[in-house]
């Protein structure tokens, strides 16, 4: 497709000929640009591919449960580093992806169409030029043969008359005729040769002008559009890979993070994380007291015989010794089963500690959200009261009193649990001491923070209590006292469960007897006509005290 240009003139050096060469060359071109635009589209297909499945693997991996309850270990908190900088880097090749989509995919094929847009409009120009160069031709030919069949008929009237002038028996008239008819047959075959020559005058100019001036500049045209094309697909190839060169240092980023999270990994941190989680905080057992059962045997040595020192008294204290025991071997053998317990005294000190907090934070986290619901409720009340129109303020009534007494609920249990709290932590007294407070608020729940708080043994407290416990301790607990006289009665407005130790099942409207007053917990006690004795939630019933009432 190659022009010379010499002399300032265009001088093609493809014939017409090729003409239909160069029509399928130009298509060949915007068939190979469109076959790398469906490359380029598959290879962006493949990174979002690529992309989604490493965020599908990034998600399966991450963690299910809250960040409160993830293990806080380095090796842990470093693997989901390295997850987190994966899925920034499938982000990068989502960016991969539609910057290829965008700069060249689409690019090409916008291209593409201006292209055969171009090739079209010059390949139509190069067929109307060859048209018009044919039609061109077609009235040259005809004029051409006009012309030749002219100049026979006026050879032949030239036979006639010269045929007829020489006969004797030609009559004049037939001569004048004959030669009239030469005449004009001349005459026509003259304006023939005239018509013709014009023709293949105009002919061999509009040729020129065809093969000289239309037909190059046309195939200059598309060779300067091929050329665009060809430049085009190099400047795709560069933005191909540029696209990916812009985020290789972001990559790198991740890749490094991904290192610095590997180095942060530190073995004696995590150690110590296992050592504070689960240590116990029991102290280690004491030695264990010899026993000598020889006091009764009748000594004949000397009395510098080496022996074992005797106790007061002569005898031992086998009772001191075998509680201790009972006290501490457990520790290092095997464990008594013990039921899973509400105040979770089951569990060590430490651990004991741990769950209490956790449970604490929790119900405050949920006597927040009525208080908030609470508060939503009172302000629609108040704008249902100023705009009877927008509704009836008496229907939020139920749905305020049911979240007051579940706040009381949980306060209940918050403080129920902050009792059991600091009694780990050691800010409450001994048993007997709290056992006296029991006692002068008639074997009321221990501090009256909930029903559940009722007097109940501390089986950890009991192993960790002095060596010499009261024998009279559990008699003294457990011996029956008279029961608490009525002071007045209450009527239930809503049914409790009574699910939590030391509560009462009531059903609404059921009538209780009154045998000690709220003491400012949200909780009273009561007892049902059967005898059964319990607390109830204060906000759940109507109270009326009498004082002249009996108990049942």
């Amino acid at each position: 497709m190659a022009c010379g240009n010499d002399s300032g003139a265009v001088r093609p050096l493809l014939g017409m000929d090729q003409f239909e060469n160069l029509d399928k060359h130009t298509q060949w071109g915007i068939d190979f640009l469109e076959r790398y635009a469906k490359f380029v589209k598959e290879r962006l297909e493949i990174e979002q591919t690529y992309a989604k499945q490493l965020r599908s693997l990034v998600k399966k991996y991450c963690p299910k449960r809250s960040k409160e309850d993830e293990p806080r270990f380095t090796s842990c908190l470093s693997f989901y580093s390295i997850l987190n900088e994966l899925n920034d880097y499938a982000g990068q090749r989502e960016v991969v992806a539609e910057e290829m989509g965008h700069k060249v995919y689409g690019e090409l094929m916008r291209y593409s169409q201006d292209l055969k847009g171009e090739r079209k409009h010059h390949l139509q120009e190069g067929r109307k030029a060859q048209q018009s160069l044919d039609q061109c031709w077609k009235h040259m030919d005809n004029s051409k043969k006009k012309f030749e069949r002219e100049c026979k008929e006026a050879e032949k009237s030239q036979l006639i008359y010269e045929r007829l002038d020489s006969d004797i028996n030609a009559t004049k008239s037939e001569v004048e005729k004959a030669k009239s008819q030469l005449y004009l047959r001349q005459h026509m075959a003259e304006e023939s040769k005239n018509e013709y020559a014009a023709q293949l005058q105009n002919f061999n100019s509009e040729q020129w002008k065809h093969f000289n001036v239309a037909i190059p500049q046309i195939f200059k045209n598309l060779q300067d559009m091929d050329g665009r094309r060809t430049v085009k697909l190099g400047e795709m190839y560069q933005s191909f890979a540029e696209v990916e060169q812009r985020v290789i240092p972001i990559i790198s980023k991740c890749l490094e993070g991904m290192v610095t999270a590997a180095k942060n990994v530190d073995e004696r941190r995590d150690s110590g994380i296992v050592v504070e989680s689960f240590k116990s905080g029991f102290e280690p057992p004491g030695d264990f007291p010899f026993e000598d059962f020889s006091q009764n045997i009748q000594r004949t040595g000397s009395d510098g015989t080496i022996g074992t020192p005797k106790t007061e008294g002569g005898k031992p204290d086998p009772k001191h010794a075998v509680s201790r025991t009972k006290n501490k071997l457990w520790l290092f053998g095997k464990k008594p089963k013990a039921p899973t317990l509400e105040d979770l005294s089951h569990l060590p000190p430490e651990q004991r500690r741990k769950k209490l907090q956790q449970r604490i934070d929790e119900l405050n986290k949920e006597l927040q959200k009525e208080m908030d619901q609470r508060d939503a409720l009172n302000k629609m009340k108040d704008v249902y009261e100023k705009n009877p129109q927008m509704g009836d303020p008496g229907s939020l009534q139920p749905k305020i009193s049911e979240t007051i007494c579940n706040m009381e609920k949980l306060r209940s249990e918050i403080h129920k649990n902050e009792s059991w709290l600091a009694e780990v932590e050691g800010k409450h007294g001994s048993r007997s001491e709290r056992r006296a407070s029991a006692d002068v608020n008639h074997h009321a729940p221990h501090g009256r923070e909930s029903p559940e708080g009722s007097y109940t043994d501390d089986h950890s407290q009991e192993h960790r209590s002095p060596p010499q416990p009261d024998p009279h301790e559990f008699d003294y607990e457990f011996d029956d006292d008279d029961p608490l006289p009525a002071i007045g009665h209450c009527k239930a407005l809503y049914s409790f469960d009574g699910s939590n130790e030391g509560t009462l099942v009531m059903k609404e409207n059921e009538v209780l007897y009154i045998i000690e007053e709220d003491k400012g917990d949200g909780w009273t006690r009561v007892r049902k006509q059967g005898g059964e004795e319990g607390y109830v939630p204060t906000s759940y019933v109507e109270i009326s005290l009498e004082k002249n009432s009996k108990g049942s």
